[in-house]
């Protein structure tokens, strides 16, 4: 499993802790808008004392840049960068940098090495681990991706201290979602909205998330579970033509799937009331405007779909949950029941 390293002031010793695990080579940055006038001139500067020869790249922000065009526009950066299959990719960014990134490295003269340097919660505690890469297609999201594990992970919790209150509220979705998933005292440290250090949230997050990817790197039994929320979560991603956050979809369908696993008698608690009492809590959204008809049709294009059967990841209760296989033609009625309780 490649190393994920945690601690402060990691993003200066890019270039050092890099060139222990890749011989220094030539090297792109990949980053946006928002992230590289922060701290792109600290990670190349560090590259380049360490003997990399780095250039940037800048794309716009936004999940609308994990696209086809963008896609393509990078492997031409790449290809003019000179990039050749013993040279890096460095995603220095939040979840789409490090999905498209990611993706770009993986399909680029068949697969240069990637390094992920999360900037956000949601890429720290989540994206940026477990070698999962992807663009989004009109139909939804991460619909094209490989599997393509990153040669080191470098997580520096000084960086969130210039996320938006809106950033940080996402990455916390995922942060309470491995508390549902693993892990009851997580939950419950989370319970009440954002420690003040989030070293601890995102190192056994991240130790979670290892764990599973171990267990089942290609997504065909265990790394499913941590769709948890995801299903309800894509559906209202797409209806809202990705104005919302993916985060805050997720935190809305970690509230269905709760609900869900009452009315399919999954849940031997109902633990609907204490998730929704913790996205509150951390400033998330809990409803959804979309109709039943809507997010049924979304749905159905997930990817987590396999034949005639949707897999949904449903608690049993805090710190538990299961798969749960659901013939397509009952996600109607489920979906018609769970927007009636929801609004």
């Amino acid at each position: 499993m490649h190393d994920v390293l945690i601690g402060r002031g990691l993003i200066d010793e890019a270039g050092v802790k890099l060139a222990e695990v890749i011989e220094p080579c030539r090297t792109v940055v990949v980053s946006d808008e928002n992230v590289a006038p922060l701290y792109k001139d600290r990670v190349v500067d560090s590259l380049r004392e360490s003997g990399f020869s780095p250039s940037i790249v800048e794309l716009p922000a936004g999940e609308s840049t994990k696209c086809g065009t963008q896609y393509i526009a990078l492997l031409e950066a790449f290809a003019k960068a000179g990039l050749t299959r013993s040279d890096l990719v460095v995603a220095l960014g939040g979840g789409v940098i490090g999905d498209l990134g990611g993706f770009a490295a993986a399909t680029f003269l068949r697969g240069v090495a990637v390094a992920q340097i999360p900037t956000t919660l949601l890429a720290a505690v989540d994206s940026s681990v477990g070698g999962k890469t992807a663009i989004d297609l009109a139909a939804g999201k991460n619909l094209v991706g490989a599997f393509h594990l990153p040669i080191r992970v470098l997580c520096d919790p000084a960086t969130l201290s210039t996320l938006p209150p809106e950033q940080l509220a996402v990455g916390m979705a995922e942060s309470i979602k491995y508390g549902i998933l693993f892990d009851a005292p997580l939950f419950e440290l989370l319970a009440h909205g954002a420690p003040p250090d989030l070293t601890e949230t995102i190192t056994r997050c991240v130790a979670h998330k290892q764990a599973v990817v171990e267990r089942d790197f290609t997504d065909r039994g265990d790394r499913q579970l941590l769709n948890l929320g995801h299903t309800f979560g894509h559906a209202i991603e797409a209806c809202s033509g990705y104005t919302i956050l993916h985060g805050e979809a997720v935190a809305i369908g970690m509230r269905m799937a709760a609900r869900a696993a009452v009315l399919l008698g999954v849940a031997e608690e109902d633990c609907t009331d204490a998730v929704t009492a913790a996205l509150e809590a951390a400033d998330l959204p809990i409803t959804t405007p979309y109709t039943a008809a809507a997010l049924t049709a979304a749905a159905l294009h997930d990817k987590k779909r396999a034949g005639g059967t949707l897999n949904l990841i449903l608690p049993v209760r805090i710190g538990q949950c299961v798969r749960y296989p659901l013939p397509v033609e009952q996600l109607g009625a489920l979906m018609e029941d769970v927007c009636a309780w929801i609004v």
